[in-house]
């Protein structure tokens, strides 16, 4: 397989700041416009300039590298910030950032949200508890990838799309195929298909009118296999 990437789940513990809070914190700091599906937030090579925070809809993160492979990074939902590289003294964007059905999206200004982490405690406290919630969930997806856990990380990524679905438009369902699966996950179309030849069996997933996804049952399945990591190395 020609790419392999690493599927982000969405945080289970988002911010949820409102869009009146934000506009206090950030005043002329901050832009909020809405998204069309499939609309580019900005391209991989831009300017990294701001930090942006879904207040509706999703998003999804991709990469292209030199030799054209590409892989999606991924899918964030409401309370959820992305482009955050610029604090840490990124120039340029590495990823592509794009609508998923209709979303409405803030722009907080690299300047402004530098100033804001600075005199705001509160704000800053959370902005960290948020960003080390996605450091634990990315050791998890390197664990999973080195370890080759691919029905783990398949189960991982349909509860995340089970959470967006939950919260997206209903005109605009999210579409996945077996392919944009195998890409996440890191494996092939065939794997894919015989795990979720089997998830079907076991009644985690159904095909009634579309994918229907039984968050429940993939919660129990993997809390009953937890990574197979020695607390000694």
């Amino acid at each position: 397989m020609g790419t392999i990437a690493v599927a982000r789940m969405a945080n289970k513990r988002t911010l949820g700041f409102s869009a009146t809070v934000l506009r206090k914190k950030f005043r002329s700091g901050m832009t909020v416009r809405d998204y069309r599906d499939q609309e580019v937030v900005f391209s991989q090579g831009d300017t990294a300039d701001a930090v942006f925070y879904i207040q509706s809809g999703t998003v999804k993160l991709t990469a292209v590298s030199s030799r054209r492979k590409k892989a999606i990074i991924a899918f964030l939902q409401r309370g959820s910030f992305f482009g955050e590289g610029c604090l840490a003294g990124r120039s340029l964007r590495i990823y592509t950032a794009r609508a998923i059905g209709p979303s409405n999206i803030a722009r907080l200004r690299k300047e402004s949200t530098i100033h804001t982490l600075k005199r705001d405690p509160q704000f800053a406290a959370l902005f960290a508890e948020y960003l080390l919630s996605r450091i634990i969930r990315i050791e998890e997806d390197l664990v999973d990838q080195f370890f080759n856990f691919s029905e783990r990380r398949l189960a991982r990524v349909l509860l995340l799309f089970g959470q967006i679905t939950k919260e997206s438009n209903p005109e605009h369902p999210l579409k996945v195929s077996q392919s944009t699966l195998a890409e996440m996950v890191g494996t092939t179309r065939a794997r894919i298909s015989k795990f979720m030849s089997g998830f079907r069996k076991k009644g985690f997933v159904s095909y009634n009118g579309g994918l229907q996804i039984n968050g429940a049952l993939i919660t129990s399945f993997l809390e009953g296999r937890p990574l197979s990591v020695n607390k000694r190395a």
